[in-house]
């Protein structure tokens, strides 16, 4: 049975291997299933940042990154693949589309993390935490913008209020089992 890397080094170049597509496809319907998942709590939740960290944790930087730019392209035609089976570009440059954006600029992190520093999980997971408060930080500054110019000025703080500090926990949680998933899976995958 051909495993990962060989089949990444029989394809006699650079590019993508059948594998690789496939396994991007899988991460990027992964991420669509994820952001329909939706946790009932005071605020809820879905699991669209699991999706994206586990993605990059398995695939690496390169491959996870596709797959994350994937997902933002299918949703932008408009394949109900955000959270609430939503999709368009509408979507994206809603007030909150800013997050979802936001997760190309935390795979791109994660990506420079492993391409400087390795891919150990202690790498990993330093690279999913500033990841992910790099997605708050653009996703903040982006409803801050967008809720400002269509409906009345709000301050940072009250965005942060409603949009970042409810979902601090959860989206610790969801880095802790994307962790341990790609701990778990990264051996299963050869690569």
């Amino acid at each position: 049975m051909l495993n990962y890397s060989e089949a990444k080094t029989k394809t006699g170049h650079v590019g993508l291997s059948t594998t690789d597509a496939a396994m991007i496809a899988i991460c990027a319907a992964l991420m669509a299933v994820c952001s329909w998942i939706s946790i009932p709590a005071a605020v809820p939740f879905t699991m669209q940042t699991f999706g994206v960290f586990l993605a990059v944790g398995l695939l690496g930087g390169r491959n996870g990154t596709l797959a994350v730019v994937i997902y933002l392209l299918l949703g932008a035609v408009g394949l109900p693949v955000f959270s609430g089976f939503a999709g368009g570009i509408g979507h994206l440059f809603g007030a909150t589309g800013g997050y979802i954006i936001g997760f190309v600029f935390s795979a791109l992190f994660m990506w420079l993390m492993e391409s400087l520093f390795g891919k150990s999980m202690k790498v990993l997971v330093l690279s999913m935490v500033a990841g992910l408060l790099i997605c708050y930080a653009f996703g903040t500054a982006w409803f801050v913008v967008v809720y400002t110019k269509n409906t009345e000025s709000i301050g940072v703080m009250t965005a942060l209020a409603w949009c970042v500090f409810p979902y601090i926990i959860p989206d610790a949680l969801k880095i802790v089992l994307a962790a341990g998933l790609t701990r778990r899976l990264r051996p299963l995958i050869k690569r």
